[in-house]
C-alpha cells in the first residue's frame, strides 16, 4: 500500500452557495482549508464553522481557518475562485499572495470563463473576452497555466449567515486547459473523491462549459425577469420555447467554435424540468437585491456571436431586458420596488 495523499492546503475565494459546499467539503475530508468572505458570513463562520445542511435533513459543522483578505491567507496548494464573475477582478488584485510555484487555480464560475481562449490553440488562441475581462486584469494577474476548469452541477443557497443548504447534485468535472491529463489534475480528482463529491477529468473541459452555460444563459434570465423556478420555465409553453431558442442559437456559435455537445435541447430542457421548483443563481440574486451575472452568463455568449458571426436575435433581447434589470436594481438599492413601480403605473 502507497502513503496517504499529502493533506491539501485550499483557500477558497467566496463562501457562498458552492464556494461554501465546497469548503465544507473539503474541511470535512481532513484538508487544510481557508475560507476568505467578509461581513456577517465571514463572522458566523470564525465564530460556529461553517454549518452544510443537505437536502435529507443531515446537517455537518465545518471547521476552517476564515479571513478577509488573501494575505492573511498564505500559499496555497489550490485556490477555488468562488466568487460570482463580475467580483472576480477585484480578488484576483490580491491572489498573488496565495500563490506557490505549484498552486493550481480552480475557476467555478457560472457561464463561460474569462480564459476560454486561453491555451486553446487554433483561429482564437489567448483571444481575451471583453465582456469578461474588460480591464485585462485577470489575464494578466493569473497565469493560465495554473488554471484548471470546473464545471459546477450542484445547487446550492446561502440561506444565512454561516449556513449552505444544498439542493441537489454533486458532480464536478474538470479539466486542464490544453485538454491534457495531467498529475496535478489526477491528484485534484482525487482531493474531490476524497470529499464524497463526484469528478471527472475531461479531455475537452470546453465542451462540458458549454453544456452548463447552455442552461444558464436561458434558464437564468428567464428566471430572473418572470420570478419563475426551473420546473416552472420548462412547464410553461412559451417560455420553454423561448429556452430552446436561445439554445439553438448558442448551439450554432458554439459549434462554430468546435464544441460538440453530448445532449439534445430536449433532453438538456428535461434535465433542468427534473430539478424542480429550483431559483437559479440569478433568480437568487434578483430577490437579494445583488448586482446579476448578466456578461459572464449571456454578454459573452453574444461576445462570440460577433466573434463568429452568427445571429442571435433571441439572446439579444433577453440580454437587454436583463441589463435593464440589472440596472433599475442597482439604481434602487436593490430588489426591484413593486409598490414605486405599482404607483408609476
Amino acid at each position: 500500500m502507497g502513503a496517504p495523499p499529502r493533506q491539501k492546503k485550499i483557500c477558497v475565494v467566496g463562501a457562498g452557495a458552492i464556494g461554501g459546499l465546497l469548503a465544507a467539503k473539503f474541511a470535512l475530508a481532513g484538508e487544510d482549508v481557508t475560507v476568505i468572505d467578509q461581513g456577517a458570513h465571514l463572522a458566523a463562520i470564525q465564530k460556529n464553522g461553517l454549518k452544510l445542511e443537505w437536502h435529507d435533513g443531515k446537517v455537518q459543522t465545518a471547521k476552517m481557518k476564515a479571513v478577509n483578505k488573501p494575505a492573511e491567507a498564505g500559499k496555497q496548494d489550490i485556490v477555488v475562485l468562488a466568487v460570482k464573475a463580475h467580483f472576480l477582478d477585484q480578488v484576483v488584485r490580491d491572489i498573488e499572495s496565495l500563490l506557490g510555484p505549484d498552486t493550481i487555480v480552480l475557476t467555478v464560475q457560472n457561464g463561460l470563463p474569462w480564459w476560454y481562449f486561453q491555451r486553446l490553440g487554433g483561429e482564437y488562441d489567448n483571444h481575451r473576452l471583453e465582456s469578461l475581462d474588460p480591464s485585462g486584469v485577470l489575464t494578466k494577474n493569473v497565469d493560465p497555466r495554473r488554471i484548471i476548469g470546473c464545471v459546477v452541477y450542484p445547487a446550492a443557497a446561502a440561506t444565512a449567515p454561516g449556513v449552505i443548504h444544498h439542493v441537489e447534485g454533486d458532480r464536478f468535472p474538470i479539466g486542464e486547459l490544453d485538454g491534457k491529463v495531467t498529475e496535478r489534475v489526477k491528484e485534484l480528482h482525487d482531493v474531490f473523491i476524497k470529499a464524497g463529491l463526484k469528478s471527472l477529468v475531461l479531455p475537452d473541459i470546453r465542451s462540458e462549459i458549454w453544456l452548463k452555460a447552455w442552461g444558464n444563459l436561458s434558464f437564468n434570465p428567464i428566471s430572473a425577469l418572470t420570478h419563475a423556478t426551473l420546473v416552472d420555465i420548462c412547464q410553461f409553453a412559451e417560455t420553454r420555447a423561448l429556452a430552446a431558442t436561445m439554445m439553438k442559437e448558442a448551439q450554432d456559435i458554439a459549434q462554430k467554435l468546435g464544441v460538440t455537445f453530448r445532449v439534445s435541447i430536449d433532453k438538456r430542457i428535461a434535465g433542468a424540468e427534473a430539478v424542480g421548483a429550483h431559483k437559479t443563481s440569478m433568480l437568487q440574486d434578483v430577490e437579494a437585491g445583488r448586482s446579476l451575472e448578466t456578461e459572464a452568463l449571456i454578454g459573452s455568449i453574444l461576445e462570440m456571436a460577433k466573434l463568429t458571426n452568427t445571429p442571435a436575435p433571441a439572446i439579444e433581447a433577453v440580454y437587454a431586458l436583463v441589463k435593464l434589470l440589472n440596472k433599475v436594481m442597482l439604481l434602487e438599492g436593490g430588489g426591484v420596488k413593486v409598490e414605486k413601480a405599482n404607483k408609476a403605473a
